[in-house]
């Protein structure tokens, strides 16, 4: 099959459009099961209403595991931003309305985020075996009702199309803690721009009721579990000046 050029590229996948629909073909690397774990959390989330693209088909295409969906034409929340700064809070505000509502969902049904965090701490090179223990017991000392938390939520995954608003990319969906959810957006935004994630934390907290503290016991433990990301874009510096903030020598 002749898919032509990606329209976008990430850490695990190329994506396409093909006949007017999207095409993901995940790299080869991956597990086996890696097209059917991202298609059923994508399934999990159309299931409870949220607007997600439809998963038409879990397959193979010339021996690379593939996920064929809807396409949904439009343009993200970032873009818009970036063309737009004037309008940065207006944006900001429609992705927070719609980050409550996933937070709204009481779940069960997906991978526990405290076994997801585990493993990446575990796994981040980084980290010595004192901070590793230190972040996994402060993990195992917190306590929340477990919530849909899509694990990557930003402006860039939110797609405007006809005055509606499509969330994209479920990988890293767990269920959890939505002050991690939230911590995770944060630490994603200060990453470019101080000045977003300041807006985006005041604006989540005037909405919620939460409090900037409850949000930020989660820092060390979600920056200590992006380290095993090995992001090009993230300097691991910063990630390990948030952990030792937090978890001293």
């Amino acid at each position: 099959m002749n898919l032509g050029h990606p329209i976008a590229s990430g850490n695990t996948a190329k994506i396409y459009l093909y006949e007017n629909k999207i095409v993901k073909i995940f790299n080869d690397y991956l597990p086996d099961t890696e097209s059917s774990y991202e298609a059923n959390k994508q399934k999990y989330a159309y299931s409870c209403g949220l607007s997600v693209p439809k998963v038409l088909d879990v397959t193979k295409i010339d021996g690379k595991q593939a996920i064929i969906m809807d396409y949904i034409k439009g343009i993200t929340l970032g873009e818009l931003i970036s063309e737009n700064m004037d309008q940065a809070e207006y944006y900001m505000n429609i992705s927070i309305d719609i980050q409550q509502k996933i937070h709204m969902i009481t779940t069960n049904s997906l991978e526990p985020m405290s076994e997801k965090l585990r493993r990446q701490i575990e796994a981040a090179h980084n980290l010595d075996k004192r901070h590793k223990a230190d972040l996994i017991r402060k993990l195992d000392s917190l306590t929340f009702e477990n919530r849909l938390c899509h694990g990557d939520y930003h402006l860039y995954n939110l797609i405007m199309s006809d005055n509606k608003v499509t969330i994209i990319d479920w990988v890293d969906a767990s269920a959890g803690d939505i002050r991690a959810d939230i911590y995770r957006t944060f630490l994603l935004y200060s990453q470019f721009s101080s000045e977003l994630a300041d807006m985006y934390l005041r604006l989540y907290c005037e909405k919620s009721g939460l409090s900037k503290d409850s949000i930020f016991q989660w820092a060390p433990i979600i920056a200590g579990a992006r380290l095993s990301e090995n992001v090009s874009s993230e300097k691991t510096e910063r990630l390990l000046e948030i952990i030792n903030h937090y978890c001293p020598r």
